[in-house]
């Protein structure tokens, strides 16, 4: 599991590339027109496709290889991605912590782990400190990476190695359909993410209808961690709180002043949420978050509104978020729909 929060972004270094196409992406939800992020690719020309310049989701203009060979990728939601374009065979590394530390189990489930094939022989140490001659080692042609990953330090090794490096970071859930565009066009396999963005779109839409004939939107805490000062949470402008919006829950931190905030107990005790949705997997369970401060005063504790939910559902903008997590969360909040 991790929790991807925004990064800086990088300054654009890209120069001397003629822009020759520019996509623009619009998903309509429930009726209204929400443009995404314009994603900009240029070629070389000719009949063979040449290097594309992309625009990552930090607002970074990045020369990449056309279709290249071997990828690293950060985070879970990157590798995500990759799979279900069709993608794995070009990921040669992957995001770890310290073997001291769990390893490649402590960023991924065994469940993804077994899916995506990931053995020990493919990390590259990201945490707690990153470890350059990792990534090295494995002279991938380009880094894909969420910001899970120190995004200036990641930034500054790359550009020592001269390894390209695209962002996929979507704020909203909507983002996550460009990042699917954006990584067909760099592999050639746009064929593949029409597909997979048609799958994407249908489920957006079952949820508006379903959402849209709710008698009531319940409030709810969604939290992916807790400790004895709080409940960690998502605010506004977070693909969490869009995930919330799509399923038809009113998230009780949408007025934070922060994008990742932890509220108190007493800040749960005043908004006395409908629902808490709690993240699990990774050793974190019920109990993990009933030893947060008040647990047991909140009237959804107390009533049995409580949700288990797979962490990387929550806190992962990728596909599965999108395809698992929406109607994970329409049963909750609408088991009647």
């Amino acid at each position: 599991m991790s929790l991807n929060p925004s990064g800086p972004g990088g300054t654009p270094s890209i120069t001397g590339v003629s822009v020759t196409w520019l996509i623009v992406i619009v998903l309509v939800v429930a009726g209204t027109g929400v443009a995404l992020t314009a994603i900009v690719l240029s070629s070389s020309g000719g009949t063979a496709p040449g290097p594309l310049a992309v625009t990552d989701d930090l607002g970074r203009r990045v020369g990449v290889p056309f279709d290249p060979a071997r990828v690293v990728a950060f985070g879970a939601s990157v590798v995500d991605l990759l799979y279900r374009l069709g993608l794995r065979g070009s990921i040669v590394g992957v995001d770890c912590y310290a073997a001291a530390d769990g390893g490649l189990s402590d960023d991924y489930s065994a469940d993804q782990i077994a899916l995506w094939n990931l053995s020990p022989s493919m990390c590259v140490q990201a945490e707690p400190t990153f470890v350059p001659s990792m990534l090295a080692n494995l002279s991938p042609d380009l880094v894909l990476a969420s910001t899970i990953v120190p995004v200036a330090v990641v930034e500054q090794v790359t550009a020592a190695l001269g390894i390209p490096l695209v962002f996929l970071q979507p704020p909203t859930l909507s983002g996550i359909l460009v990042d699917a565009t954006t990584v067909g066009e760099i592999f050639g396999v746009g064929s593949r993410a029409a597909v997979l963005n048609g799958q994407l779109d249908a489920e957006l839409y079952n949820a508006t209808n379903v959402t849209a004939s709710a008698p009531s939107l319940p409030s709810v805490l969604l939290t992916y961690s807790a400790d004895p000062s709080g409940y960690y949470t998502f605010g506004p402008g977070t693909f969490g709180e869009s995930l919330l919006e799509v399923t038809g829950g009113s998230s009780i931190s949408a007025t934070a002043t922060t994008p990742w905030p932890e509220l108190t107990g007493a800040q749960v005790l005043s908004a006395q949420p409908d629902w808490i949705v709690y993240g699990t997997g990774f050793g974190l369970n019920e109990s993990s978050y009933a030893s947060g401060p008040d647990w047991a005063e909140f009237a959804a504790v107390q009533h049995g509104n409580l949700s288990g939910i797979d962490s990387n559902w929550l806190t992962e903008p990728d596909p599965t978020m999108i395809l698992d997590g929406i109607p994970a969360l329409l049963a909750v909040f609408h088991p009647d729909a």
